[in-house]
C-alpha cells in the first residue's frame, strides 16, 4: 500500500464532512448506555448505586485507550490502525448486547471505551492535513460531528430503548461500527509517520511532552474539570427528569436533544483560536458552566430550566475543549497524537470520576448535591485560569 505524506493530502470539505460523521459516530459508542441505566443495571444485576460504574468503566476506558492506542498513531500507518479499533469496537458492542452478567458487562464496557478511541487518531490526522491557518476551523467543524454525537447518543439510547429493549441499542452501534469500517477503508488516505522510535519510547516520551509544555498541563486540568461536571450533569440528569418529573425513556431522549445545540460553540470557538482570541473563549467557557448549574437552585427550576442547563453547559465544554486542542496542536508538529492523547486522556479521567460518583452523589444529596458540585468544579479551573492570566 502506498503512503502519502499528510501536507500533501487534500483535505477537502467532503473529506472534512466525512472525518466529522464518523468521529461522531464512533463516539457515541461512549454515551448509549446514559440515559438507559436503570434499564441495564436489574437486567445484568447491578444495583442502583452500582449503575453509574457502566459509564465511569467506559471513560476508564476510553482513557487508557487514549494513553495505550492514540500514540501509536504517531508510528504505525494510521488507516490500519483505525480500522483495527473498529473492528474491537464492533466485537465489544456485539458483547455488549448479548451478556447477563454483571461482571461482564463491566468488562465489556471498560473494552468500548477503550475500542472507541479511533476519534482521537482522526482528529490529528485531519489537523496535520489542514494549513495552518484554516487548522483551528477544520479541528473546530470536525468536533461539531463529534459533540452532536455525543450529544445525539442519548436521546438514539432512549427512544431505541423505549421500543426495541436497550439491547437493540448495542446491536445497532455494532452495525454502525461496522458501516463505518468499510466506509473508512475506501476513503480514508493513507497516512504513515516519520517517527521511528519504539513502542516503549514512544510511551516514555508522553511524559516528556507532558512536563515539557505547561499550557498541556494547564488545558488538560481546566477540561478535566469541565468534563466531570458536564458528565456528572447528563449522568444524573436522567435520573431526576423520571423520578422528579415523570418523564419516559422516550420523552428523555428528547430532553438529550436540546444538548446538541451546545455543538454550535465547536466551530465558533476555532474561529475565535484561529484569530487568536483563544483566552476569551476560554474565559467565556469556565465562566458559563457555574453560570449553568446555577440555574438548577432556582426556586422554580423544572424541566425549562434543566434544559436551559443542558444546553449552556454543553456550549462552554465544547467551546473550552476545541480552543484547548487548538492551542495544543501548535504545540509539535510531529508530537500531535501523543499531544491529543494526554489531552484527551485527563478529560476522560476528569468524565469518568465525575460519572463514578455523580449516582452515589444523588442518592446522598439529590439534585441539590449535583447543583454544587457541578459549580464548584468549573469554578475551580476559573480561579486557576484567572490567576495564570494574571501572572502572564
Amino acid at each position: 500500500m502506498t503512503t502519502r505524506s499528510p501536507d500533501h493530502a487534500p483535505l477537502t470539505p467532503a473529506l472534512v464532512m466525512l472525518f466529522a460523521f464518523c468521529c461522531g459516530a464512533i463516539v457515541a459508542n461512549i454515551y448509549y448506555s446514559q440515559p438507559i441505566l436503570e434499564l441495564i443495571a436489574p437486567a445484568v444485576g447491578l444495583s442502583a448505586h452500582q449503575a453509574s460504574l457502566v459509564v465511569s468503566l467506559t471513560q476508564a476506558g476510553y482513557a487508557l485507550g487514549l494513553f495505550l492506542l492514540v500514540p501509536l498513531a504517531d508510528l504505525l500507518e494510521n488507516r490500519r490502525l483505525i480500522i483495527a479499533t473498529l473492528v474491537l469496537a464492533a466485537a465489544s458492542l456485539v458483547a455488549a448486547a448479548v451478556t447477563t452478567r454483571a461482571d461482564a458487562f463491566l468488562g465489556i464496557s471498560l473494552l468500548i471505551g477503550f475500542s472507541s478511541v479511533s476519534v482521537q487518531m482522526l482528529i490529528p490526522m485531519a489537523a496535520h492535513m489542514a494549513p495552518e491557518q484554516s487548522r483551528g476551523r477544520v479541528v473546530g467543524n470536525i468536533m461539531s460531528g463529534l459533540i452532536l454525537g455525543i450529544l445525539l447518543a442519548r436521546p438514539l439510547a432512549s427512544l431505541i430503548a423505549d421500543h426495541f429493549g436497550w439491547r437493540a441499542v448495542f446491536v445497532v452501534a455494532a452495525a454502525a461500527m461496522l458501516a463505518i469500517l468499510a466506509l473508512l477503508a475506501f476513503t480514508l488516505p493513507a497516512r504513515q509517520p516519520s517517527h521511528t522510535a519504539s513502542y516503549g519510547a514512544l510511551l516514555r516520551s508522553m511524559l516528556q511532552l507532558l512536563r515539557q509544555h505547561p499550557a498541556l498541563r494547564e488545558r488538560a486540568f481546566y477540561q478535566a474539570l469541565m468534563f466531570a461536571a458536564f458528565s456528572l450533569f447528563w449522568t444524573t440528569v436522567p435520573l431526576e427528569l423520571s423520578r422528579q418529573h415523570g418523564l419516559s425513556q422516550s420523552q428523555i431522549g428528547l430532553f438529550a436533544l436540546v444538548g446538541a445545540m451546545g455543538a454550535v460553540a465547536a466551530p465558533l470557538a476555532g474561529r475565535l483560536a484561529d484569530a487568536g482570541h483563544g483566552r476569551a473563549a476560554s474565559l467565556l467557557a469556565l465562566g458559563l458552566a457555574p453560570v449553568a448549574f446555577g440555574l438548577g437552585l432556582l426556586p422554580s427550576a423544572g424541566v425549562l430550566w434543566l434544559a436551559l442547563t443542558g444546553v449552556l453547559l454543553d456550549f462552554a465544554v465544547q467551546m473550552s475543549m476545541v480552543t484547548g486542542q487548538r492551542i495544543i496542536y501548535d504545540l509539535d508538529a510531529a508530537s500531535r497524537a501523543r499531544l491529543n492523547g494526554l489531552y484527551v486522556t485527563s478529560i476522560f479521567v476528569g468524565g469518568a470520576l465525575g460519572s463514578a460518583f455523580a449516582s452515589s452523589l444523588y442518592e446522598f444529596a439529590g439534585w441539590v448535591g449535583i447543583v454544587g458540585a457541578g459549580i464548584a468544579l468549573p469554578a475551580l479551573g476559573l480561579l486557576v485560569f484567572l490567576s495564570r492570566w494574571r501572572h502572564h
